[in-house]
């Protein structure tokens, strides 16, 4: 099994130079890629091959013009060329959209790193060709501290895959696959889980536990109102440099301070979120259940309701069902994904009527025919339970 492990580097301002330009090679190469795979394919209607593109930029660094390609490792547009093409061919295959090229303000800075020459200790890493100088006091350039110590396993026989050094808006990291043993639980004879999730409150499961709505508490409505308060104030600062150049005139060293401080505070929020998330969906997997159902949501659709779609994106329903998928899997936990249109909120989870007439205003739940009053969404988590019997 393959477990990913990502750390944040602790950099000096070289260090931060250099990753920004090896950045920049990667989507150099990336977008030198695309535009010849589309020329060519326009040109004769085949596809062009990655090893005929790296050919290309081979010979492309023997001239003075892209001689700087020599100063960085060439793994880096190995891979950016490899990217372009997989991309490519998935939009063939109807896996994904047509690739567009990378802008250098909008797209993520990133570039890869060979697996095989990487070389990881308890505190720092070094990475490929940070310095062509082989003086040894220069290449310390090359070895990058980590700002979490013993995160990374080392060790002779552990083989790292898809290392990938990214830049979120804020701070560098590398993320880096390593194969792990077995992380099978020894199974109880426990009970299945159902988990209900909603807006409200983000889940609700079987048992009666009740996962409240973390946008709710003071400590995130607190940064909500800060963050706020900062993007009003940078907004009257953008509104005075229109009036004073417009577009032209360069922006001040405290409206990049003030720009700074938002992108922190939307940090901590997110950070806030996932690491509940986090929280939730390990205490629900190492409770060692028999399984676990949890409804198929049509997220994107939801997100289409003007009223709702700020309240389900602060909720990271995705990000959830997601965390619950690949944790289920990591322990030997079955996840069960219940069918959209099955009625786990209108069916009573006592005598198996189905309400037909239910609002989403109905908050408790009652049968006509057994007489059960049960709150809606712990009905629905207990049928979801059921969910398998009564498929």
């Amino acid at each position: 099994m393959i477990k990913t492990f990502k750390v944040q580097f602790k950099l000096n301002n070289k260090q931060k130079t250099k990753l920004f330009e090896c950045a920049g090679v990667s989507r150099w190469a990336y977008n030198y890629a695309l535009g010849r795979i589309k020329e060519y394919y326009e040109e004769t209607g085949k596809f062009l091959s990655g090893g005929k593109i790296r050919k290309e930029i081979t010979q492309l660094k023997k001239s003075d013009e892209y001689s700087w390609l020599k100063l960085y490792s060439n793994n880096i547009p190995k891979q950016a060329v490899k990217d372009a093409c997989d991309a490519y061919r998935k939009f063939f295959k109807g896996q994904s959209k047509f690739p567009k090229f990378k802008s250098k303000r909008k797209s993520k800075p990133s570039f890869y790193q060979d697996n095989l020459k990487l070389k990881i200790t308890e505190t720092h890493v070094k990475l490929e060709k940070l310095t062509t100088n082989r003086k040894k006091n220069r290449q310390t350039l090359n070895w990058i501290r980590f700002a979490e110590k013993e995160r990374i396993p080392i060790g002779e026989n552990i083989k790292y895959s898809n290392p990938r050094v990214t830049f979120d808006g804020l701070n560098w990291w590398i993320s880096v696959g390593v194969e792990v043993g077995d992380l099978t639980l020894d199974k109880e004879n426990t009970e299945p889980i159902g988990i209900d999730v909603g807006v409200k409150d983000l889940a609700i499961i079987s048992t009666g536990a009740v996962y409240k709505n973390i946008n709710k508490t003071s400590k995130v409505r607190k940064l909500r109102k800060r963050l706020r308060r900062l993007q009003r104030k940078a907004s009257r600062q953008y509104e005075k440099l229109k009036k004073k150049g417009g577009e032209n005139r360069s922006k001040s060293k405290n409206l990049y301070k003030l720009e700074n401080l938002i992108r922190k505070t939307y940090k901590r929020l997110k950070n806030i979120r996932t690491n509940y998330i986090h929280q939730i969906t390990s205490s629900l997997v190492k409770a060692k259940p028999d399984y676990i159902v949890i409804e198929d949501l049509n997220i994107s659709g939801m997100m289409k309701n003007k009223h709702l779609s700020k309240a389900i994106q602060e909720q990271n329903l995705y990000e959830f069902e997601r965390q619950l998928e690949y944790k289920c899997k990591w322990y030997g936990v079955e996840l069960i994904i219940a069918d959209r249109f099955y009625p786990s909120s209108k069916t009573c989870s006592k005598c198996g009527s189905i309400k037909k007439d239910l609002k989403l205003s109905d908050r408790v739940y009652k049968c006509k025919h057994c007489g059960l009053e049960i709150d809606r969404n712990l009905n629905a988590s207990i049928n979801l339970k059921q969910y398998q019997q009564s498929a």
